[in-house]
């Protein structure tokens, strides 16, 4: 009996010695190949509902200008991105929350942000676009649209430039309406961002509208990011400059708005 008890206990031992050398020889070859080795997380918030920098294509999947820069910077410094979709108005407060390294969504540098938060160089621009319809030459500017017809949304900034230069004003309930006004000329004119109209004009080439006026001063958009995050920042500068050096900023530009839009 003692024989076979020791016989059970050789045999179970060797074969828990070559299983463990077995799984040792797996994890030797993981361990010894670093491109094998998974790459650390970098987590981004976003709203996921915000065409065209960041949104959901027909197939369900997360896509968007904002989305591919960071996707493409994030590899560029050795992280997987992993995106954390959020409401707007609860974004920031998910920053804070520490819910997500980092912020893509087309975010406004601004002086009040950059005093509790850092943000990255800016990797997108735009300005305030005035669009009239393609066969108005009476509108050149918005000094033009004394007496004109306007259509801008009730609470838009927008909608009081055009007012404080003699329009009058239709509400509308966004962009796409108040182009279908000029297009069919109810209204003579209305003010969008310009990147908005690019968006426009890529997915609807042959809409008979153009821009007669742009605003000179640029508003510029980075990623958002903790106060203290400053290895990171310089991280995604570095590559945000690669990219922009290389063209592979300018293609996803390209692809997006059929412009360059870093400037």
């Amino acid at each position: 009996m003692k024989k076979i008890i020791r016989l059970a206990f050789t045999l179970t031992a060797v074969l828990t010695f070559a299983g463990c050398g077995a799984k040792g020889g797996q994890n030797a070859g993981v361990s010894s190949s670093p491109s094998a080795q998974p790459a650390a997380e970098i987590t981004i918030g976003t709203e996921g509902t915000y065409a065209p920098f960041t949104f959901h294509d027909k197939s369900g999947t997360l896509t968007g200008f904002d989305v591919e820069i960071a996707q493409e910077a994030a590899k560029r410094i050795g992280l997987t991105p992993r995106f954390v979709e959020t409401k707007w108005d609860g974004m920031i407060a998910g920053l804070d929350a520490k819910r997500y390294d980092m912020v893509a969504n087309e975010v406004a540098v601004r002086p009040d942000r950059l005093e509790k938060y850092d943000m990255s160089d800016p990797y997108i621009v735009s300005r305030a676009v005035l669009v009239v319809a393609a066969n108005n030459n009476d509108i050149k500017s918005l000094d033009d649209l004394k007496g004109k017809k306007v259509g801008q949304s009730l609470d838009s900034n927008y909608r009081k430039t055009a007012e404080e230069h003699g329009a009058v004003n239709t509400v509308v309930e966004g962009f796409n309406q108040a182009i279908d006004l000029v297009t069919s000329g109810r209204i003579d004119a209305t003010i969008n961002d310009s990147l908005s109209y690019l968006d426009l004009k890529k997915q609807r080439p042959d809409l008979p509208i153009k821009t007669v006026y742009e605003e000179p001063n640029a508003t510029s958009n980075a990623f958002l990011f903790r106060k203290g995050s400053t290895d990171l920042v310089q991280k995604m500068n570095k590559a945000l400059a690669d990219m922009k050096s290389d063209g592979t900023y300018l293609k996803i530009s390209q692809k997006w708005f059929n412009s360059d839009v870093s400037k």
